[in-house]
């Protein structure tokens, strides 16, 4: 045991970096390993190794004392503090699991990226750990994988250390779950691109350094003539509106960001020209697998504290939990989340060996998104009036969790791409 945190950067918390010197194996239906819960922390289950487990263990700690503590406070004042934040997750190696050793990450597999976003649930709401997700898995696996080194040294490198605070543009007042309808456009002048337009719904906006922006930079095709391109956010050009407040991911700031006339330098493009489509489906599939991780915990946590407070609370001189609706529909919800969870680690198994996951991170991520709204809706019913205040956290998680249906692809989007998978989907009429 070090006084290290995992990946021997110091921070004061001990555990063993042994799990970093070992090649992950993953034992999907053919063995067991143990994964984190919020009730215990080692339990039998599929794709984890010791490895993945020391470092949700480290991660758990940071949670436990630097988090959750102010968790309240952040979502009382709508905003968290994210370079704070971000900065100790970065010195603790949070934020680079699975990026470029070159870059200061840490060069693992996906799924230690997955381990990260259970353990995030364990955060006591979900607009933090979907801000964390965007710096980890949105914003960043497009220029890690096809950015060049220059681009990646200037912001891929500070972004896995915490010193800068990343954002996703994809969608905009008119084109949200359809990326292919955007209109922000960036024009070649000299050897800078020129980009107007605006960006919808953009977590971590006020707070954000950069934004990786999916913008067109030529005609044609509308899955050929788009690009990402990393642009500052603090460049002449660049007006964020104040806080979009939501009903929900109180803690989580959301931003509209308009670009006039926004100069940003053509070596800043990630990858090719006309590539930023293809690689945005790419990076949509950590983004949903990375999504459905995040629900698991809370998920478990949302249905033990309704066992908890029912157990409790007295109707007619009984526990409400002894009713066997109650205790029946638990038991259904926590099959179902145990269920889901089995579809992610077969996803990410497949995932890690190189294979498209598109099919069923779409299918993981439509299930999601109804499940966390089943099991928050039950919950709440179950605790009755104390469910509605906003006291509870059955409250909070009815309200979080109802964005997982809609961002990063709706339910109905989901739908599309698993019948287009099955050869269902309706061709579009001949032109005449």
């Amino acid at each position: 045991m070090a006084s290290l945190m995992y990946c021997g950067r110091n921070v004061g918390i001990k555990c063993s970096r042994s799990w970093l010197n070992r090649t992950p194996k993953h034992h999907i239906f053919l063995g067991f390993s143990v994964r984190a819960s919020s009730s215990n922390v080692e339990t039998v289950d599929g794709i984890y190794t010791q490895e993945h487990m020391e470092m949700r263990r480290s991660l758990r700690k940071l949670i436990d004392t630097e988090i959750n503590p102010h968790v309240n406070e952040w979502e009382a004042n709508k905003k968290f503090p994210a370079h704070e934040v971000f900065k100790k997750l970065g010195q603790a190696g949070f934020l680079g699991v699975t990026k470029p050793v070159e870059y200061g990450g840490l060069g693992l597999d996906y799924s230690y990226s997955v381990a990260l976003a259970e353990e995030l649930g364990n955060i006591h709401c979900g607009g933090i750990p979907m801000a964390i997700g965007v710096q980890t898995d949105m914003a960043t696996p497009a220029l890690a994988k096809f950015g060049s080194d220059a681009l990646r040294q200037e912001f891929l490198a500070p972004t896995i250390a915490g010193d800068l605070v990343a954002c996703i543009g994809v969608s905009e007042p008119h084109a949200g779950s359809d990326v292919s309808g955007i209109k922000t456009r960036a024009v070649k002048d000299g050897d800078d691109y020129i980009i107007n337009g605006s960006k919808m719904w953009i977590t971590n906006g006020l707070q954000a350094d950069w934004m990786c922006c999916l913008a067109n930079t030529s005609e044609g095709a509308v899955h050929k003539n788009k690009s990402l391109i990393c642009v500052p956010l603090n460049a002449p050009g660049v007006n964020r509106t104040t806080r979009i407040d939501k009903m929900g991911m109180h803690s989580s700031d959301t931003a509209q960001v308009f670009f006039e006339d926004l100069r940003v330098p053509q070596k800043n493009l990630i990858g090719e020209e006309g590539m930023g489509f293809t690689f945005q489906m790419i990076q949509f599939q950590e983004e949903r697998m990375f999504g459905i991780a995040g629900t698991l915990t809370p998920m478990e946590r949302c249905i033990q504290d309704t066992i908890d407070y029912t157990r409790q609370r007295l109707v007619f001189g009984a526990p409400v939990l002894d009713n066997q609706t109650v205790h029946f529909r638990l038991a259904e919800l926590q099959t179902e989340v145990e269920l889901l969870r089995s579809l992610l680690y077969r996803t990410v198994d497949l995932y890690v060996q190189g294979n498209d996951v598109t099919k069923f991170a779409s299918m993981g991520k439509l299930k999601a998104g109804r499940l966390v709204r089943q099991v928050a809706d039950s919950c709440v019913q179950f605790w009755g009036g104390m469910g509605y205040a906003d006291e509870s956290s059955v409250s909070r998680a009815y309200r979080d969790f109802r964005l997982l249906s809609i961002g990063g692809g709706s339910d109905e989007t989901m739908l599309s791409i698993i019948c287009k998978f099955m050869g269902t989907l309706p061709k579009p009429p001949k032109k005449k």
